[in-house]
């Protein structure tokens, strides 16, 4: 089942940009700790970023944010075409998200988009596929 489907397999992205953005996050704290500790021993900041070995915190901050946007807009998508797909109107959907049906409805668009692009077989929802079984 998870092999076809999107939404699987941006929760599955989704969880590993987490685990990215954990790591990142304690490498932000042991980087405030560092700075806190030379601040308290006189050092000026241009001293202490000068002077800094590897990632500044803006800019884990900036990666951290940057993953959850790209996977989170992927999430958002793909979740939005399952529950479409399993017969969730647009304006359920809308509230559910609390965006307009409009926002849906290019929400829809572009996941159909990827879908058709990563070779995903698409599904009219259920309420279609059960109206054509009936007649």
């Amino acid at each position: 089942m998870a092999a076809g489907d999107p939404f699987y397999r941006s929760l599955d992205d989704l969880e590993q940009a987490l685990d990215a953005n954990a790591r990142r996050m304690a490498q932000i704290k042991r980087r405030i700790a560092e700075i806190r500790r030379q601040r308290a021993a006189g050092r000026s900041y241009r001293e202490i970023v000068e002077g800094a070995k590897g990632d500044l915190s803006v800019q884990l901050i900036t990666e951290a944010t940057q993953a959850l946007d790209e996977v989170g807009a992927r999430v958002r998508r793909t979740e939005a075409l399952a529950l479409y797909r399993d017969g969730m109107t647009m304006e359920e959907i809308a509230e559910k998200f609390g965006v307009t049906r409009q926002r849906v409805s290019a929400l829809l668009r572009d996941a159909e988009r990827e879908s058709s692009r990563n070779g995903d077989r698409a599904q009219p929802p259920r309420s279609e596929r059960a109206a054509a079984r009936r007649g």
